[in-house]
């Protein structure tokens, strides 16, 4: 069955970005690898992820067409969608941790949700499915 493996979000700098998703979002750190000239292959899956989560590769700008895209990577609108199955724990630690959420959490019939911005303002849901 096909999966998507991951994706890419592009960032202003790879520590940074590491700091936020992994330190206040709780996401776990899989790959840092050093390719040369500046570049590094930075992969993070969200945490308690099974075997066969998508990861994120951090993505350095190196184009001034990449740095236009960091923040609005979907033009403004929710793209990303962290998936919970404890959401209360999960938003307060985020809260405690820094991230900026835009709204208080609401009840959907799919389930409680949030949005949030990541360091760069990409929005993001986070998601407890009903």
């Amino acid at each position: 069955m096909p999966l998507i493996g991951q994706f890419s979000i592009v960032v202003d700098d790879y520590d940074e970005a590491i700091a936020f998703y992994c330190h206040k979002i709780g996401f776990d750190l899989i790959e840092d690898t050093d390719m040369g000239n500046g570049k590094r292959w930075v992969l993070i899956e969200p945490p308690r992820a099974p075997e066969n989560a998508t990861r994120i590769l951090l993505a350095k700008a190196s184009t001034d067409a990449q740095r236009n895209a960091i923040g609005n990577q979907t033009g403004g609108r929710v793209g990303f969608f962290l998936m919970t199955d404890d959401f209360e724990t999960d938003h307060a630690r985020m809260i405690e941790n820094g991230v900026r959420f835009l709204e208080s959490p609401r009840h959907e019939p799919y389930g409680i949700v949030a949005v949030f911005e990541d360091l760069y303002g990409n929005k993001w849901d986070l998601l407890n499915p009903a």
